[in-house]
């Protein structure tokens, strides 16, 4: 069972191995995505880890179960497994995404996600990693949310001394590349 596999630690190489394995005759990506949830936050991170690999290696294995994966995005707590979580997020939202994605967000009603994305971002507790997945986010659903654009701007600019040098260096790539949409 998948969840006694994920009670010990696993390296990249079994995560690759287990992202590999997964089918519907083993476990899916809404497997993990229910994992991610487990209350033994090391699981969830566990799960999690595997669900990033999934769509970064397998997408078509993850797209039976993308509406799926965004409608549970919101309700992750696990700070570590939303650090997966905003980091397929922003491949998904991404305008070098696949074409079945593409449709999929595009058909999706984002305005929680966006909602979360920006709750996530300000608050305190949520590792920098994760914010910095969210400025991607955010920055992708301008296209789709045109208000976020000065939104962004205005929270940004809000953070910036709140939060480390890597941050920073996030805010300066978005920001330039707000000023290629302009």
């Amino acid at each position: 069972m998948l969840t006694d596999l994920l009670e010990k630690p696993v390296g990249k190489i079994e995560v690759e191995q287990l992202a590999a394995k997964t089918s519907a005759q083993t476990f899916s990506a809404k497997d993990l995505i229910d994992l991610s949830f487990h209350h033994d936050e090391q699981i969830g991170f566990r799960a999690a880890w595997i669900l990033e690999r999934v769509y970064s290696n397998h997408q078509e294995r993850f797209l039976p179960h993308a509406t799926y994966f965004l409608q549970k995005l919101p309700l992750q707590q696990n700070l570590s497994a939303l650090r997966h979580y905003v980091k397929i997020l922003a491949f998904i939202t991404n305008k070098k995404t696949s074409p079945e994605i593409k449709v999929i967000i595009t058909d999706f009603e984002t305005d929680t996600i966006v909602e979360v994305v920006f709750a996530w971002l300000i608050d305190e507790h949520v590792p920098v990693a994760v914010k910095s997945h969210c400025l991607n986010i955010l920055a992708n659903l301008i296209s789709k949310h045109n208000w976020i654009k000065e939104e962004l701007i205005d929270t940004m600019e809000f953070l910036l001394d709140k939060e480390s040098i890597a941050f920073f260096a996030k805010v300066k790539q978005i920001r330039k590349q707000l000023k290629v949409k302009s």
